[in-house]
């Protein structure tokens, strides 16, 4: 059985559980099938916005699909997300990811 099959198989019997739905999106968006990822990041950033680690993925794709304002909201709502949680390395990532997707990176 495939790596898709199996989480699919996860998700029918634990369709809430948050790290099942990430790996599902990030397998989708390893195949190029970026419709479905963005359905499971959209859907799981509405349905656990406590999931940190979704806004970055959700922003990265986003941006590759060039949907640069969407990027910036999802990027924001993780900064805030991370702050809730106390996760400070992931309110790193998230801050230096937004302030690239606002062109103030500093690789320039």
């Amino acid at each position: 059985m495939d790596r898709l099959a199996t989480l699919q198989e996860f998700l029918r019997d634990d369709p809430d559980d948050p790290f099942t739905r990430f790996a599902l999106a990030q397998e989708h968006a390893g195949r190029g099938e970026t419709d479905a990822a963005l359905a499971f990041y959209e859907g799981l950033v509405r349905d656990r916005p406590d999931y940190v680690g979704t806004y970055y993925h959700l922003g990265a794709l986003y941006r590759q699909l060039g949907r640069d304002d969407d990027a910036r909201g999802a990027l924001r709502a993780g900064v805030r997300a991370a702050t809730e949680a106390g996760d400070t390395h992931a309110r790193a990532e998230l801050q230096g990811a937004l302030l690239e997707a606002e062109g103030l990176g500093f690789d320039d």
